[in-house]
C-alpha cells in the first residue's frame, strides 16, 4: 500500500511538472510583441515602474496627447515629479502638473490598489496601463479585479535585456518562468475566492491611508 501511494504522488508530481512546463510554452508564446491599440484616448496613463522604459513611455504617451494625466505607481517616496521629466527630454510645461507619483505600492497587487484609490478619487474611468511584455497579463489580472469598472489598454513595453528566443537565455528563461508562475498563483487565488470583496477593499483603504 505504501509503495502505490509512493508511486501516485511521484505520477501526481509528475503531471504537474508536464502541465507547468506546458504551460510556460504557452505563457512565453503568447506574450506580446506589438501594442495592438495606439490610438485610443484614456482619461489617464498608468505606469507600473520596476523596469526600463516604462516611465519614457508613459512620459511620452502623455506629450502626444493619448491621456490628460499620468500616474506613476510604485515609484517610492524618494521620487519626486521633478526627477522623472529629464527621462523623456522636453516635456510640456503645461503637462508637469499633471503627473503624480504613487509611492506606496510595493508589488504588482500593490500597484492595482494603489491605482484603484487614485482612480475613484480623481474620477477616472480609463486607463492606458504601461509595463513590461512579459508583465502584462499578471497586471491586468490585477488591475481588472481592483478596478472592474474602468476600462484598461494595455500599452507593453519590451525590454531589450528580455530576449525573445528567451530559451536560449538563462536570464530570460528563469524571468519568464518566475513571472508565470506568479500568474498562476494570482489567477488561482481570484478563481478560488480567497480575496473576497470585503477584504480587497478593507485592503485598498488600508493602502489609502497616509
Amino acid at each position: 500500500m505504501a509503495k502505490f501511494l509512493y508511486s501516485l504522488i511521484i505520477s501526481f508530481a509528475f503531471a504537474c511538472v508536464i502541465a507547468w512546463a506546458l504551460g510556460l510554452l504557452w505563457f512565453a508564446s503568447t506574450i506580446p510583441t506589438t501594442v495592438a491599440d495606439t490610438t485610443t484616448h484614456t482619461d489617464a496613463i498608468v505606469v507600473l515602474t520596476g523596469g526600463s522604459e516604462r516611465i519614457e513611455t508613459g512620459l511620452t504617451l502623455l506629450d502626444e496627447g493619448l491621456a490628460e494625466r499620468l500616474f506613476v505607481s510604485g515609484a517610492g517616496e524618494q521620487v519626486k515629479t521633478g526627477d522623472l521629466l529629464p527621462r523623456a527630454g522636453m516635456l510640456k510645461p503645461e503637462l508637469r502638473d499633471n503627473i503624480t507619483i504613487g509611492t506606496v505600492a510595493a508589488n504588482t497587487p500593490g500597484n492595482a490598489l494603489e491605482t484603484a484609490t487614485w482612480a475613484q478619487t480623481t474620477g477616472v474611468h480609463s486607463i492606458r496601463l504601461v509595463t513590461a511584455g512579459y508583465h502584462m497579463r499578471r497586471s491586468l489580472l490585477e488591475f481588472h479585479a481592483a478596478m472592474p469598472s474602468v476600462m484598461i489598454v494595455p500599452h507593453a513595453v519590451f525590454p531589450p535585456s528580455v530576449k525573445a528566443d528567451w530559451w536560449r537565455w538563462r536570464g530570460t528563461t528563469s524571468l519568464i518562468a518566475r513571472e508565470y508562475t506568479k500568474f498562476l498563483v494570482t489567477w488561482a487565488i481570484q478563481q478560488s475566492g480567497l480575496l473576497g470583496e470585503d477584504k480587497t477593499h478593507a485592503t485598498l483603504a488600508a493602502k489609502a491611508a497616509p
